[in-house]
């Protein structure tokens, strides 16, 4: 009976379990798990969580800073001191040998340190800052690096769909007319070349069934990785190409105009260039002096024993308090040097963020271009389609009537065939092309 209940208990314990992830997913709730659970996005989250403690780590050396210590010392042989003999009532020109202090000692301290002024402190703190900027930068960078393979991948495993399930219905359509004809050449009414040439079709199918099915299984590990989920699960997808396609089309996104400060790379950049600011009002504090205030107190205690810990001994207390001043005089052109290194430094990055400025503008007008061109190309490649859908039925009548040969069957199917292919890539294509222009100017619609 132990064991049954034990038993019980580990299925529901095990169902309750798998019930945490959901096993369908929309795009969106696909994004929304990843930027919950994918690595690297949860990676950035954790950088965030470190700068928070580094900023407080900077900001607390400002702050008063107490220390305590403890000594104890045994001379296991004392130093003897001589001294002259006389002062001991002896002759005058001799010493006599005398030690001073006995043979333990123990002192117990605490200092309060408070740090008045130091302009390396003070550019610490802005440093901090701006190190928290770019760690929230760098997640905000990985959100959209991470929601953009997600739509990439998830996009990828509808195309594998897609393909398998074309290919089944071709593969039944030209089954179909491959018995049909083989009854008629059966019959002496056709030849054996139709036959042939429509087994060598169906061969190719099959062939290429079995290479989208292999790439649908690659499709769905990826996208299983990408979220953050173990790569061999199980997953049931909402959406379908199509419907994903059309709602990606949105001639309004490419009449935007380009707001490159508003991106993540111009943001990063100009953190940059901050940065590197600062480090040259670094290199400048250093020239500065530094201030600093202190106050301790503490006992003493002397024995020839270890008598520390009786509640008879004697514990001499002091204390003191006082300043540290310390003041840059000369530095044989140190200080000079790293000053003149870091302003260098912050020239580049100023080029830099100009350089970066340009490379964006020209990115989106790229992504733009291509966004536009997926959306003219899905809709060419979808009045293709009809095209060659309306020719090969033509063909296939004109073939079975007896009118038209083999060859040109073959010839409008396999026309057909990658018509079919064409535009599920086409929609593919509209659906990556908005996420990469996305991605660029930080822009998410709301589809």
């Amino acid at each position: 009976m132990k064991q049954v209940i034990m038993f019980c208990f580990l299925i529901i314990y095990s169902f309750g379990f798998a019930q945490d992830r959901p096993n369908s997913f929309s795009l969106q709730e696909a994004i929304d798990y990843a930027l919950e659970n994918n690595r690297t996005a949860k990676n950035a989250a954790r950088d965030i969580a470190s700068a928070k403690k580094q900023k407080w780590e900077t900001t607390a050396i400002g702050l008063p800073q107490i220390d305590a210590s403890v000594n104890y010392q045994n001379f296991l042989k004392q130093q003897v001191s001589v001294v002259p003999a006389e002062f001991f009532g002896g002759n005058p020109g001799e010493f006599a040998e005398v030690i001073f202090g006995t043979q333990q000692s123990a002192t117990a301290t605490a200092t309060l340190n408070q740090l008045l002024f130091d302009g390396s402190y003070l550019v610490g703190l802005q440093s901090a800052k701006v190190f928290l900027e770019i760690s929230e930068n760098a997640k905000a960078k990985t959100n959209l690096e991470v929601r953009k393979a997600v739509i990439n991948a998830y996009g990828n495993v509808l195309l594998s769909e897609e393909s398998v399930a074309i290919y089944e219905k071709n593969i039944a359509v030209l089954q179909k007319n491959l018995d049909e004809t083989t009854k008629i050449f059966e019959n002496g009414l056709e030849e054996e070349e139709s036959v042939e040439q429509l087994q060598i079709t169906l061969s190719n199918l099959n062939s290429n069934l079995n290479n989208a099915k292999r790439l649908r299984s690659i499709a769905y590990q990826m996208l299983n990785i990408t979220m953050g989920i173990d790569f061999n699960a199980s997953l049931k997808l909402k959406d379908d190409l199509e419907t994903l396609a059309v709602k990606n089309i949105s001639l309004k996104t490419l009449e935007e105009k380009n707001e490159v400060e508003s991106t993540i790379d111009y943001k990063i950049a100009a953190n940059d260039k901050k940065s590197k600011e600062l480090l040259l009002k670094l290199e400048k504090s250093k020239a500065l002096p530094r201030l600093s205030a202190f106050i301790n107190g503490g006992y003493n205690s002397f024995s020839d024993d270890f008598a520390f810990l009786d509640s008879d001994n004697r514990w001499f207390g002091f204390s003191a308090v006082g300043v540290n001043l310390n003041l840059p005089i000369f530095s044989s052109g140190k200080r000079s040097a790293a000053t003149q290194r870091a302003k260098i430094n912050f020239e580049k990055s100023t080029d830099d963020l100009t350089e970066t400025e340009q490379r964006l503008n020209l990115q989106i007008e790229t992504a733009k271009s291509n966004y536009r061109f997926a959306i003219e190309d899905y809709t060419n490649k979808k009045q293709n389609l009809a095209l060659a859908e309306r020719i090969e039925k033509k063909n296939q009548t004109k073939f079975f009537e007896g009118v038209g040969s083999s060859f040109e069957l073959r010839q409008a199917q396999t026309q057909l065939y990658t018509a079919q292919q064409s535009l599920l890539q086409t929609m593919l294509d509209v659906i990556t092309a908005k996420a990469e222009l996305e991605t660029i100017t930080n822009k998410i619609s709301n589809n």
